[in-house]
């Protein structure tokens, strides 16, 4: 069984126990019972649900290691998101049935019941003020609205999810009769809450304030690389003991100035050696810019590192890397870690233009030392999806892939670069014969 299957059966499981949990205090009688009763427990199953669902979706954003390395943050972003607009509709089908339930026992008006609840009901004002914030919340992750807001303003948006989750629990204790009906259900939501609650203040508030005391990075300079690129070189204590691998990204908070507290996730651009470690920053005008302006001293906040794109999995044999703009950065430090044999790498870096290509020194360096063949295709985009630029695309993504790369069947694969273009690449390797275990991506999309 896959991890990935795994943690879908686990997730299943948590729901199903959460259902057995519901009938077995009375659930579903009331349901065949009909009328009032029955759409109340309909509202209080769909409720139950939608919280754990909800607690769910913070224990998968939580940073936990394990997890992390398990299924990498591109791939729990995705279902944190999902299992985040699953739990909504199920809230919301938990309001409108326990209200029409109540104001059908009380003979009364659904949106008048709805007003006494809110008001009489112990906790269900912190609840609604909760709901409020979750509905906010997953609006601004809809992929429309994400496109209209900076990640800073989104990211800031974000974290009143966890406020949305607090804020439950009250209405829960008071008013919540499935939490507190049986000794197991009472173990199980305590322990699922503790869980969700420890899972967050230990890895997103405790480790990274630990890890931050213990290394203390510091900007040692900054260098520019080309046209809006820069690199930043950071230095500190006992690096050599920062879990960081080439490929891996952090993210970053630098301490100078306003905008301070807004971080953003960049990889390592260099194989981290002991005492330095350097990140490549392109100006996207999201933030990104100031970091060509940091001044030697200025301390940097992390928290990470985070990411599968490694060379864990790698045994030997030939690698193929395929880059696109930025996506270049982690792919150079993996191409300094990696111990491949001389001439066994193939790097494919795709670029706008000749001018936007960075780090040609390295690369030349890592092409005369150990025998890196460096393909680069420059031009404008094709018209159609495609990892290709336009005056190649012709020839179909998957038969320029093994002309640009013959070994590509028996190689590990790596890539990197914007979303579209990394699905299409990554398709086009799959098309070329190589296994999914063996294609190797992170995607930072938010």
């Amino acid at each position: 069984m896959t991890t990935a299957a795994a943690a879908k059966q686990t997730a299943v499981l948590s729901l199903l126990v959460v259902a057995a949990l519901w009938a077995g205090n009375g659930g579903v009688q009331q349901v065949v019972g009909g009328g009032a009763g029955a759409l109340s427990a309909a509202g209080r199953l769909t409720g139950l649900l939608g919280s754990d669902l909800l607690l769910l979706q913070v224990l998968l954003m939580a940073r936990i290691p394990l997890v992390e390395r398990a299924f990498g943050q591109d791939r729990l972003a995705r279902w944190h998101r999902w299992t985040g607009f699953g739990s909504l509709h199920l809230m919301l089908a938990h309001v409108l049935l326990i209200t029409l339930g109540y104001a059908a026992a009380a003979d009364a008006n659904a949106f008048a019941e709805l007003w006494d609840m809110v008001v009489d009901y112990p906790g269900m004002l912190l609840a609604t003020a909760g709901t409020v914030l979750l509905v906010v919340v997953a609006v601004t992750s809809m992929r429309a609205a994400r496109r209209r807001l900076r990640y800073e303003s989104w990211h800031l948006l974000h974290l009143y999810a966890y406020l949305g989750v607090g804020l439950a629990l009250p209405h829960q204790l008071w008013t919540g009769a499935d939490f507190l009906a049986s000794p197991l259900s009472t173990v199980y939501w305590w322990t699922l809450y503790a869980a969700a609650a420890g899972a967050v203040l230990v890895y997103r508030i405790g480790l990274p304030v630990w890890r931050n005391a213990r290394h203390r990075l510091t900007v040692s300079h900054v260098v520019a690389e080309g046209p809006g690129l820069t690199s930043v070189y950071l230095t500190g204590r006992r690096l050599d003991e920062l879990p960081v691998r080439a490929g891996q990204f952090l993210q970053w908070r630098f301490l100078d100035g306003p905008g301070w507290s807004r971080s953003h996730p960049y990889s390592l651009s260099a194989t981290p050696h002991t005492g330095i470690l350097r990140i490549t920053v392109k100006d996207l005008g999201d933030g990104s810019a100031r970091v060509a302006g940091l001044a030697p001293g200025t301390r940097a906040l992390v928290e990470g590192p985070y990411g599968r794109l490694t060379g864990a999995t790698y045994t030997g044999g030939p690698v193929v890397m395929l880059a696109c703009g930025i996506g270049v950065t982690p792919l150079l430090a993996l191409l300094g870690e990696l111990p491949y044999g001389f001439g066994e790498a193939t790097l494919i870096y795709r670029s706008r233009s000749a001018a936007e290509v960075a780090f040609r020194g390295e690369l030349d360096w890592l092409a005369r030392q150990r025998g890196v063949r460096v393909v680069h295709l420059h031009g404008p985009r094709a018209d159609r999806p495609s990892w290709l630029p336009h005056d190649l695309a012709g020839a179909g993504d998957v038969t320029a892939l093994r002309r640009l790369a013959p070994r590509i069947a028996g190689a590990q694969v790596y890539v990197c670069g914007p979303d579209a273009w990394t699905e299409a690449a990554r398709a086009a390797a799959r098309g070329a014969g190589v296994p999914a275990r063996r294609v190797h991506t992170e995607q930072f999309a938010w």
